[in-house]
């Protein structure tokens, strides 16, 4: 009887052991140490790596200081990782993110070396006419909208067009932004968009939907994310953070 009731009292343990961190769940507990992160994060281990890693790189390229928001780098950088799995990337060390979340008089592309930790390029950007004024605050992926297209991109190859060195961008997101091959969205530069355009205007230009950028900072721009790197273009819309396949991948 007593080896019975032994082996009777070992599985009982061996299934409150087991069920634990169910019933801590279902009770709504968690250990202190799991945050919760934003939309669309769940907490989970792998998520705790994911926020630790990302708050270290937030932290030590001085993104704060800059102007980027903690939350708009985490989205970046999940996107990131996810394409970096996919093989999507030719060139992983660099990624840029673009804010439309910010005023069209900030700084706000930053052109980021994960591998550094450190800012390689903080200008100017312009979002598309019919996006908004100072701020952007309508985006479409239909052609002739004239409006910036969300989500994450791959950039492709360079070309000298109307506006001179251009960098080609390939949308990835069905319904957000896979048609800007055939708009002919594009990395350029322009006179309409950069400290000296703001000397005389209110805020900076607008574009037929193209990211554009300062004439004075084209070179720097297209040669460090040239070649496969990934492109993230930001605005907290519900629809996209809802519907973006590879932030809730």
């Amino acid at each position: 009887m007593r080896k019975t009731y032994r082996l009777l009292t070992v599985v009982l343990l061996n299934l409150l052991l087991l069920f634990a961190p169910v019933l801590e769940t279902a009770n709504g507990l968690r250990a202190t140490s799991l945050k919760r992160l934003p939309t669309p994060y769940s907490v989970s281990v792998s998520s705790v790596k994911f926020e630790t890693d990302a708050d270290a790189l937030y932290s030590e390229t001085n993104l704060e200081q800059s102007g980027l928001k903690r939350s708009v780098f985490e989205y970046a950088y999940k996107g990131y990782l996810y394409l970096l799995a996919q093989h999507k990337l030719n060139k992983s060390d660099v990624i840029s993110i673009c804010d439309f979340s910010q005023s069209s008089r900030s700084r706000r592309l930053y052109v980021v070396d994960l591998g550094n930790k450190k800012i390689l390029v903080n200008t100017y950007v312009a979002h598309g006419r019919r996006s908004g004024g100072e701020y952007a605050r309508s985006f479409s992926n239909n052609g002739s909208s004239h409006k910036s297209s969300l989500g994450f991109y791959v950039t492709e190859e360079t070309y000298f067009g109307k506006h001179g060195l251009a960098l080609k961008i390939h949308g990835l997101e069905k319904g957000f932004n896979d048609k800007a091959d055939r708009r002919n969205i594009v990395i350029h530069g322009s006179k309409y968009v950069g400290d000296e355009y703001l000397k005389t205007n209110r805020i900076n230009g607008r574009s037929f939907g193209c990211p554009a950028i300062p004439l004075n900072d084209v070179d720097d721009v297209i040669d460090n994310i040239k070649g496969g790197s990934c492109l993230f273009i930001f605005y907290p819309a519900k629809k996209y953070l809802k519907g973006s396949k590879i932030l809730n991948s």
